[in-house]
């Protein structure tokens, strides 16, 4: 017992925390302990009881800004339905409940003109600032809406941004190089990679880790085992098949995300090859379906709801004035070697 309450004192609850114990959603904590009525007594009794044993205390810091706040935070985002920009709002939600500040939901549809006219209507009074996944906002663009005083942060960018633009990704390029690495250190030579669109920035960097494992293995890049697609998986599948039909396959294939890694599995199994035994896959992402396909995926993990997390924080500090210390973070990935890699055959044969 006294190392738990150790433990406990060492960190602080989260919502999520109350929310487990007390066995509802995160938004009803929410309702809860900002006085909402729209509680049923049992379940309010619930919740305040999850508060006292897990010692949770309100983060009141977005309540005492300055005057004439909204305590509304624009979060724009491609599409709501894919797992990838699902699992970064999850993390953007619970932080922003934490500081006890509402969403207001914007899907972009992957469309710039769309994304330009929504953000501007919530730059003007509607919200206190944003939260930008994977924003169709140019560099300048982004630029010139710090200029004009609203706060916000960049998750995810889709190109390179300038120091002062804030923003929170993952290390897309140490986790290319683990994938890659990964596949090296068991035997693989003929490595390809399928990439995302090439224009965004996480492919370009994904690419540079593929490129630069080869070459600290002295493996000479080629570049017909780089294979453009569009993070979708029937993309991942036609990429994989002009390189599984090609007089020279590879034994190996690092696709940019989980969904086009599951297109390779798709068609290596169309012409009965067997991973790991014929072909070794590499994702990236580790999105749910990774540990469910068949064999389950070897992927790189990127923390996305920390991202969202740690973009609220970002925002937060913002709002309140406070000057960052670093604008560009980079959290880590991490590999996670399931069952679609192996040594090749011909290496086991040896």
């Amino acid at each position: 017992m006294a190392s738990d309450e150790g433990h406990r004192t060492e960190r602080r609850s989260t919502i999520r925390d109350v929310a487990r114990a007390a066995g509802v959603s995160i938004a009803t904590v929410s309702r809860v302990v900002n006085g909402r009525p729209d509680v049923a007594p049992a379940t309010r009794e619930a919740v305040l009881k999850a508060v006292r044993e897990e010692r949770f205390t309100t983060n009141r810091s977005a309540r005492s800004l300055s005057g004439g706040r909204t305590l509304q935070v624009a979060v724009t985002l491609p599409v709501v339905e894919s797992e990838y920009f699902s699992l970064i709002l999850a993390g953007t939600a619970e932080a922003l409940y934490e500081h006890d500040m509402d969403i207001v939901l914007a899907p972009t549809l992957h469309l710039r003109d769309r994304a330009t006219i929504l953000l501007d209507r919530l730059a003007h009074g509607a919200t206190d600032g944003a939260v930008l996944i994977t924003s169709e906002r140019t560099n300048e663009e982004l630029k010139a809406l710090g200029r004009n005083g609203y706060p916000f942060v960049v998750i995810d960018p889709a190109e390179p941004l300038d120091e002062g633009v804030p923003s929170v990704s993952a290390s897309n390029a140490l986790g290319g190089y683990a994938a890659t690495e990964h596949l090296l250190s068991l035997g693989h030579r003929r490595i390809g990679a399928i990439t995302g669109v090439p224009e965004w920035l996480s492919s370009k960097e994904r690419l540079n880790g593929y490129t630069a494992a080869l070459a600290s293995a002295g493996v000479l890049p080629e570049p017909a085992l780089v294979v453009e697609s569009d993070w979708a998986v029937e993309g991942g599948e036609r990429a994989a098949a002009t390189l599984l039909d090609a007089p020279e396959p590879p034994t190996a294939i690092f696709a940019f995300n989980d969904h086009m890694a599951i297109g390779v599995l798709r068609a290596a199994k169309a012409r009965g090859l067997r991973v790991p035994d014929d072909l070794s896959v590499v994702g990236f992402d580790d999105i749910e379906q990774a540990a469910n396909v068949t064999p389950a995926l070897t992927t790189v993990r990127q923390p996305l709801a920390e991202m969202g997390r740690m973009a609220v924080s970002l925002l937060v500090r913002l709002l309140q004035e406070q000057r960052l210390e670093a604008t560009n973070l980079q959290l880590q990935t991490r590999l996670v070697v399931r069952d679609s890699t192996a040594i090749p055959v011909a290496r086991a044969l040896a």
